[in-house]
């Protein structure tokens, strides 16, 4: 029995104030597109590097989404001339990432 469960006996009155409205407005966070976003692994300097390519929206949506993948790898990283590129070799943990979110991920080389 989960915390929802037990609050729904101890309480068994009480209306949520979130109605269906709000459920239904949850926007993607994304603007989402039907191409697979190329994910691939490179060596630049020496040092790994992951970079995303194929992904055709505006600059605000490279942003927001080069920000999120960075605080949730806990690393650096750019978005320059229509690709993400992140600091180290995290392809798999994108790629989860991407697919969560609706995208589709096409891996590339090794």
């Amino acid at each position: 029995m989960d915390l929802q469960d037990q609050l729904k006996n101890l309480f068994p009155d009480h209306v949520s104030e979130q109605t269906e409205a709000d459920k239904e407005s949850k926007a993607p966070k994304y603007w989402l597109q039907s191409d697979p976003i190329i994910c691939k692994y490179e060596k630049r300097k020496g040092k790994p590097v992951t970079i995303l390519e194929g992904y055709n929206g505006a600059n605000s949506d490279f942003k927001i989404l080069t920000k999120d993948l960075k605080s949730l790898l806990g690393v650096g990283g750019s978005f320059k001339n229509e690709s993400i590129i992140i600091q180290g070799d995290y392809r798999n943990q994108i790629m989860e990432y991407l697919k969560d979110h609706g995208f589709s991920v096409k891996r590339v080389g090794g």
